[in-house]
C-alpha cells in the first residue's frame, strides 16, 4: 500500500454486497475529511478464512461482523469486552495497537437506542423470533430495559417456544415482536415470519432488524393491524457509530 499512514476498516461476512456498512463508512470517510481510512467487504464462505484477513494487520484497524460469523469468530480473537462475552456474539473487532483483536457488541447498543424511544408503559415482555447471533444482542438490550422476552424458534427449547405455539394469549402478553431472524431480508422480499399477523394491535411493536427492504413482509402485514413498526436503519447506524468510537478510543 502506497499510504503508509493508510487505515483499512471492514465488514466480515458472507454474501454481503448488499451490505450497508461498506456504504455507510465510505460515505462517511468522504464527507468527514478521513481521507487516510478505507472501508472494504470481506466476504468470506468460512470462518477459517478469516486469518488471512487478520494476518497482516499493520494497517487493519477494525472490522464490523455480520451474518453468520457473530458467534463464530469468537475463537479468533484475543480478548472480548466484557459485554461481549456476555452476550456470546461479536459484530465489532478492534485492532489494538500490539495487533490483538479485541471482540465488541455494538449491535445491543444500536437496538435499545433504537427501541427505547418507542417504549410505554404497557411493553413488559417481548417475543424474539429468531436465535442466532443477533437475537442475542437484543436479549442483552432488552435485559437491559427491564423487559422480559422469549425466543421464537422453528425448535422449542428452554426459554424457546416454536412458531406454531404461538396464539392470541402470546400476543395479549408480549406486547413486542422483534424479528431477529433473516426472513424477508433483500432479495427474498416476499419472505416472511410465521406469524398470526391478525392478532397485532396498536399496542404492539413490530421491531424489524432488517432494514432492506425498509418496509419488510413482517412490518407491513403489522402496520396493517395498526402496530407501531421500526426496521434496523437506525440501530445500525447507532451501532456502526458506537463502532467507529471504539476503533477510535
Amino acid at each position: 500500500m502506497t499510504d503508509i499512514a493508510k487505515k483499512r476498516y471492514g465488514l466480515l461476512g458472507k454474501n454481503i454486497s448488499y451490505s450497508f456498512s461498506k456504504g455507510y463508512f465510505s460515505d462517511k470517510f468522504k464527507n468527514g475529511n478521513f481521507s487516510s481510512c478505507s472501508y472494504e467487504n470481506f466476504d468470506i464462505q468460512e470462518i477459517a478464512a478469516f486469518t488471512q484477513i487478520t494476518k497482516d494487520t499493520a494497517h487493519l484497524k477494525g472490522l464490523n461482523v455480520t451474518i453468520p460469523y457473530k458467534e463464530a469468530v469468537i475463537p479468533f480473537l484475543d480478548k472480548l469486552s466484557k459485554k461481549a462475552a456476555k452476550i456470546g456474539a461479536v459484530n465489532t473487532i478492534k485492532v489494538t495497537k500490539k495487533g490483538k483483536l479485541k471482540g465488541y457488541n455494538t449491535d445491543y447498543y444500536g437496538f435499545k437506542k433504537s427501541l427505547e424511544p418507542l417504549l410505554r408503559s404497557h411493553h413488559k415482555k417481548a417475543l424474539v423470533l429468531g436465535t442466532g447471533g443477533a437475537s442475542k444482542g437484543v436479549a442483552f438490550a432488552l435485559d437491559e430495559l427491564g423487559i422480559l422476552y422469549t425466543f421464537v424458534s422453528r425448535e422449542a427449547k428452554e426459554n424457546t417456544i416454536t412458531y406454531g405455539q404461538i396464539n392470541a394469549a402470546n400476543f395479549d402478553n408480549y406486547q413486542i415482536i422483534i424479528n431477529a431472524s433473516p426472513v424477508g431480508t433483500s432479495p427474498n422480499v416476499e419472505a416472511f415470519p410465521l406469524l398470526p399477523y391478525e392478532l397485532f394491535t396498536e399496542q404492539h411493536i413490530a421491531f424489524d432488524l432488517i432494514y432492506n427492504p425498509a418496509e419488510t413482509q413482517f412490518l407491513k402485514k403489522a402496520k396493517e393491524k395498526g402496530a407501531q413498526i421500526k426496521n434496523g436503519l437506525d440501530m445500525l447506524i447507532f451501532q456502526a457509530e458506537k463502532a467507529w468510537e471504539i476503533w477510535n478510543k
